[in-house]
């Protein structure tokens, strides 16, 4: 009996060790892994920065384009309601606006230029709220983190009021951040994981048309255009060898085509229309219609960065003349008489454009657009 209860005795002694060496390694693990979360934030320069400039679609997605930007989250700030619901913000009445964090590596980018950014991406002028989207739930606001980030803000948007850019008072708010509440996951990412009903959107809510118009062409602080580098204009006599003299005439010599009597007009496949110079996405098969004018035309752009609009007071009327950015072609004209939802008929020639199958996005260069087609 006596050896049993020795034997019982040793056997609680080892497991009343092996508890505390567990606990023991197990703090040791969480101290380790405490101190390396610091160093790994110490060493990468994280910073967050929190605005409110409209949808947080479009914000969330002109943010994620910056070089230095490690993440982007869409939520909701500013309001005395605890863990509010998207309906209940977007109804008004929270105090909460649509607003996004912005995590960031000081590294890369500094807070000034992602201020210079934010407000060359919105209507600072506007109190009501931002473009089609209206109710003080989307009004534009800087939320500062510490005091250094209030004056950088403070100081930004009087840079902004005496650029010349703008002419009415700007009525972007600067608040000191209290809380955020990351909106649902649905609103994650919207911009990529639903791109048509994304791209529809921002084209009639008049952001990007907005920007161009009071910011025109010039390079934005801390943007990041990846197609600036990839689509050019080669030499006029690469281009003359290459375009056929319909091409040539139409594109580079700003004529017109025949109607009903050039290649797209009547095209009916699915794919995506490139400049014929540059190579630049313009259309898509998707906003194409038959406009019964014997011209292919389309409801908007695929990507309106890439149309440039000019006056054209020729043949005795005034008329918006449609050229592509990059390889400066004539397109052709814009006209306010297409359907809805854009009401608008861009009339194109066939002569300036290039056609690509969904079936050759891929192998073309194009695979970005093939989800336009799934």
């Amino acid at each position: 009996m006596k050896t049993i209860k020795i034997i019982q005795i040793i056997l609680i002694f080892m497991a009343a060790a092996t508890l505390a060496y567990a606990i023991t390694l197990s703090d040791n693990t969480k101290d380790k892994k405490g101190r390396d979360m610091i160093m790994d934030a110490k060493q990468n320069n994280l910073k967050t920065a929190t605005f409110a400039g409209g949808c947080f679609w479009c914000v969330e997605a002109d943010f994620e384009k910056v070089d230095g930007v490690v993440e982007v989250i869409s939520g909701y700030t500013g309001g005395h309601r605890e863990n509010p619901k998207y309906n209940e913000v977007s109804a008004g009445g929270t105090g909460h606006v649509e607003a996004v964090q912005v995590i960031y590596d000081t590294g890369k980018v500094s807070y000034k230029e992602l201020l210079d950014f934010f407000f060359r991406h919105v209507d600072p002028t506007d109190a009501g709220g931002q473009f089609v989207d209206r109710g003080e739930q989307y009004r534009s606001a800087i939320f500062y983190h510490d005091e250094e980030q209030k004056r950088l803000a403070e100081e930004s948007r009087k840079e902004i009021e005496k650029s010349g850019y703008i002419n009415k008072p700007v009525v972007t708010e600067i608040l000191k951040f209290t809380n955020f509440y990351k909106a649902e996951d649905y609103h994650q990412d919207y911009y990529k994981n639903n791109q048509i009903k994304y791209k529809y959107y921002r084209w009639n809510s008049g952001r990007d048309q907005f920007i161009k118009k009071v910011w025109g062409e010039e390079k934005k602080p801390g943007s990041v255009n990846s197609n600036d580098g990839k689509y050019k204009k080669p030499g006029e006599d690469v281009i003359k060898k290459r375009l056929t003299p319909m091409q040539y005439k139409v594109a580079r010599q700003d004529g017109t085509e025949p109607p009903f009597n050039n290649e797209y007009w009547d095209n009916k496949k699915e794919g995506i229309y490139v400049d014929i110079v540059s190579g630049e996405p313009l259309f898509s098969s998707h906003d194409k219609y038959d406009s019964g004018t014997g011209w292919p035309s389309f409801t908007k752009p695929l990507e309106p960065a890439n149309i440039v609009e000019k006056e054209d007071r020729g043949l005795f009327t005034v008329r918006t003349e449609v050229r592509s950015k990059h390889g400066d072609s004539h397109l052709g004209h814009v006209f306010p008489d297409g359907p809805k939802p854009t009401g608008l008929r861009y009339c194109m020639n066939s002569a300036s454009l290039r056609f690509i199958p969904k079936e050759d996005l891929e192998k073309e260069g194009y695979g970005e657009y093939l989800p336009l087609f799934k």
